[in-house]
């Protein structure tokens, strides 16, 4: 018999780590998904609602010609300038929240008894999203198979790829935060829907 609790669950893991893979297989079993991720890149889109403020803070060198942000550009900017982080955040979070809040709510008004918000930098964000979930689920591996699991999938450097991991929370930091632990290493597909799903278990999927 299903629960007729409504469970809040953040989803967090560091780059590479098999996050969205989880998310998808908690999808797939019941679990209304939230993707912060995507509803932060559906903010600064051609068109998205985040772009004019972008404009107006950086510049036309942070759009780009299709008339989305230019992610790589705005990604080079923040790592060098802790300021421009915070005034790229001070845009898109309000705007991610107020959407995420409009998705939750349709979640509920369809019934579903578990909410997994799917956030990437969970732990990077402090209490702003701690506070709105009632555990928190990471999804784990060691730092060298993230790294070669980025660069095959995404095609980059080692050198970026470090660069990236070393911008996110540490393992043991995402871990000090974890109520749940999927050890997404040397797992086929297979193995980990089945981690998954014992896991779920406890969240009436």
């Amino acid at each position: 018999m299903k629960s007729a609790r409504i469970w809040r669950i953040g989803l967090t893991g560091g780059i590479g780590s098999g996050k969205s893979t989880v998310a998808g297989m908690l999808a797939t079993l019941g679990a209304a998904v939230i993707d912060a991720d995507a509803v932060s890149r559906s903010v600064t889109a051609p068109g998205g609602q985040a772009i004019e403020a972008i404009r107006k803070q950086f510049g036309t060198a942070m759009i780009g010609a299709d008339g989305a942000m230019d992610r790589q550009a705005m990604r080079s900017r923040v790592f060098s300038d802790p300021q421009a982080r915070l005034q790229l955040e001070a845009i898109i979070h309000p705007l991610v929240a107020e959407i995420t809040r409009a998705q939750t709510q349709a979640a509920l008004e369809d019934g579903r008894c578990c909410l997994v918000f799917d956030i990437p930098l969970l732990v990077e964000s402090g209490a702003r999203w701690r506070s709105q979930v009632d555990r928190v689920w990471v999804v784990d591996c060691e730092v060298e198979t993230q790294r070669q699991r980025v660069m095959l999938r995404n095609g980059l450097p080692s050198e970026e790829v470090d660069r990236i991991i070393a911008q996110q929370a540490r393992r043991a930091q995402r871990l000090a935060c974890a109520d749940v632990v999927t050890y997404n290493e040397g797992l086929d597909l297979e193995d980990l829907r089945n981690e998954v799903m014992k896991a779920a278990q406890h969240f009436g999927l």
